[in-house]
């Protein structure tokens, strides 16, 4: 049996902002070995030399699913999670069925939980994060509205965007196949409280509904 055969993979797919990334920093913190999607477009942005913007990695993702298929990041991933060594791992980030089917029909067991939150909640969160990737406001004409509305509009419209662009990818199918859903409405200790019930119940083998 192949290495990958025998490991078990949870994956967290959502919307821009839902907060799979915290839900993915909660794991580390209940021990759990995290491989990063986006860690494979901001390294191949790194070797290009380009600036990890929304804009660039976009661009990046683009070319090589085009290029390489859409499980490109998916199996670039699945190598980084193989490095690791362990046989359990989860996985931050999916953004089309494809990459679920990938990592399903490579995995021992795969579980696929989708973050879900409101787009004002989902706004708030990529504010508060302050990733270089997150949406923010260009440098544009204002069309006179204040600095504060401006830039809420425009990260609302780029936030807009990215969304477009990842649901080109095939977001929607993935969230709809999920294996479980949390709700991410509330505060973080809400979320903390879901996702560490969660993880509890599938890394002690209650399996799926």
């Amino acid at each position: 049996m192949r290495d990958e055969e025998r490991m078990k993979i949870i994956g967290f797919v959502g919307l821009p902002g839902s907060g799979k990334g915290e839900a993915s920093r909660i794991a580390r913190e209940q021990g759990l070995v995290v491989v990063v999607m986006g860690d494979v477009i901001r390294q191949e942005a790194a070797r290009q030399g380009l600036e990890p913007t929304d804009q660039n990695l976009g661009r990046i993702g683009n070319a090589l699913r085009e290029r390489e298929g859409p499980e490109a990041v998916a199996k670039r991933t699945l190598e980084m999670a193989q490095r690791t060594g362990r046989d359990l791992v989860v996985v931050d980030g999916l953004r089309s069925q494809a990459e679920a089917d990938f990592f399903r029909s490579r995995a021992e067991e795969f579980y696929l939980i989708e973050v879900q939150a409101a787009a004002d909640v989902r706004l708030r969160w990529l504010e508060n994060r302050g990733r270089p990737d997150d949406p923010k406001g260009c440098e544009e004409d204002r069309g006179g509205a204040s600095a504060e509305a401006w830039a809420v509009d425009s990260a609302a419209s780029a936030l807009k965007e990215r969304e477009g662009r990842e649901k080109g990818w095939g977001l929607c199918q993935a969230m709809e196949r999920a294996d479980y859903r949390i709700d991410n409405s509330g505060s973080l200790e809400d979320l903390r409280q879901r996702v560490v019930q969660l993880l509890d119940r599938i890394t002690a083998g209650g399996g799926k509904n």
